[in-house]
Order: C-alpha cells, then sequence, then structure tokens
C-alpha cells in the first residue's frame, strides 16, 4: 500500500525527501522539526529546507509553541486542490501555447470559444495583433444583441486608444442605431456595402487571424489562426472594400 502511495505521489512532483517528510507528518500529526527529522531519518538540516519546500505547497504548516516550532499535516484534500490549481493555469495558458506551436509548425489553429463569454473573448483578441490597422465587416444588428452596446463602446474605445485604425464595412440596412461613423479622433473609416450584399456576420482579420462572431442565437465566437486564411481574406476584404460607399 505505501509502495503504491508513493508512486502516485511521486508522479504530482512528491518524491524522495519530500515524499518521507510529508507521509510522516501525516503519521505524527503535530510534531516538532527535529522529531519529525528523527521519524523519517534525516537530518534536521534536511528536513528543514524540505519542510519549507511543503510548506510553499501548502502541504503542511508550521506553527510556533514558545521556542519550538511544531509541524502540522494539512488536510490530504490540499492535493486535489494543488492538481486542480495546476490544471486550471494550463488551461488559461494552452490558447497561447498552441498559437505559439501553430506558428512555429506552420498549421492553422481554429479555436472555438461557445456563449456570451466566448463571444467577448473572440471580440478582445483582435486587439493582440499588433496591427495598426484592424480590417472588419460588422453585423451592428447582432452586437448589440451579443456582447451588446456598452461592451462595443469599452471595445472600440480600447481600440481607438492604442492607436489602431479600424476600416469596417457595415450593412445600410442592419443598422439599426445612427452610431460609430467614420472619424479621425476615434480612428474609424466606415464604407457601406452594396446593397445586394447583405453582412450578417461580424468578422476581423487582425495578424494572422480571422475572427468570426455569431448571432446572439447561435451564440458562439470563433478565431482561425492561419497565415494562408487570413491573407485570403485580406485580399476579399479589400476587394469588398473597393466596391463599398464612403460615408
Amino acid at each position: 500500500m505505501t509502495a503504491d502511495i508513493e508512486e502516485k505521489l511521486a508522479r504530482i512532483g512528491i518524491t524522495g525527501t519530500l515524499y518521507k517528510l510529508y507521509l510522516t507528518a501525516v503519521g505524527l500529526g503535530g510534531a516538532s522539526i527535529t522529531e519529525v527529522a528523527a521519524k523519517a531519518g534525516l537530518a534536521r538540516t534536511t528536513a528543514h529546507d524540505a519542510l519549507a519546500k511543503l510548506e510553499e505547497e501548502g502541504l503542511i504548516r508550521f506553527v510556533d509553541h514558545g521556542k519550538r516550532r511544531f509541524v502540522v499535516a494539512q488536510d490530504p484534500g490540499v492535493l486535489l486542490e494543488r492538481i486542480e490549481a495546476r490544471r486550471q493555469m494550463l488551461e488559461d495558458v494552452m490558447p497561447v501555447l498552441r498559437s505559439m506551436y501553430h506558428h512555429e509548425t506552420g498549421k492553422p489553429n481554429v479555436r472555438f470559444h461557445p456563449g456570451p463569454e466566448g463571444i467577448r473573448t473572440t471580440l478582445w483578441d483582435t486587439l493582440s495583433g499588433g496591427d495598426t490597422v484592424l480590417r472588419a465587416t460588422l453585423s451592428m444588428k447582432e452586437l448589440m444583441a451579443e456582447p451588446g452596446l456598452d461592451e462595443m463602446e469599452r471595445y472600440l474605445t480600447e481600440r481607438a486608444q492604442r492607436g489602431i485604425w479600424l476600416h469596417v464595412i457595415r450593412s445600410a440596412e442592419r443598422d439599426i442605431a445612427p452610431i460609430w461613423p467614420s472619424s479621425q479622433e476615434q480612428r474609424r473609416e466606415l464604407r457601406y456595402a452594396p446593397p445586394a450584399h447583405q453582412l450578417a456576420m461580424t468578422c476581423f482579420i487582425y495578424g494572422n487571424k480571422v475572427a468570426l462572431i455569431s448571432s446572439a442565437r447561435e451564440s458562439y465566437g470563433m478565431i482561425i489562426d492561419s497565415a494562408e486564411f487570413a491573407a485570403f481574406q485580406a485580399s476579399m476584404f479589400d476587394a469588398m472594400w473597393s466596391l463599398s460607399i464612403p460615408t
């Protein structure tokens, strides 16, 4: 049984001296550093450094009583919390790591972000490409529903403050409020698509990425990280831009 525990704890980095001291602390419940070290068969100085590492990991805590310092093992449930925290950290950085990986290998990467939060994530990612100009087609009717006017205003303000120009094509029939016109101050140039072309979906082209934002009914955002696809979409946008009507 002990060998089985040792093998499993080793998989999460609790090995050697750390393993001996943690199990000793769990078995003793509460004891001085000297007692824990002796029970684990280790020198006090060696044990002290390892116990400090266990404290950093949240597996034990030190309790001072007079001139003596006692070691108290934390509830083993901390191990699960530790694993969950690492899993969450990896989930947070995984999109960036995958993006870096696909750039190095030349492989495209598609990220699907469901729901309202996914739409917001996709929207704000469009400011991460290091561009001085964003190409976009905006469907105002859909954007008013999700992510909503307040979030869009925050986004547009932040974009302008970063000095990023927005070249945007909209469909006049889908504009439901007289806002977001061409503006030197807001670094925005607006053109309306020919009436025969109804733009019912929002799309951004930036860096090597293309971001798509659906209607609130379908509720998703999607980011396609592909240099070839982004270049193709940029060419399509430029063709539509040349046909669209300046405001």
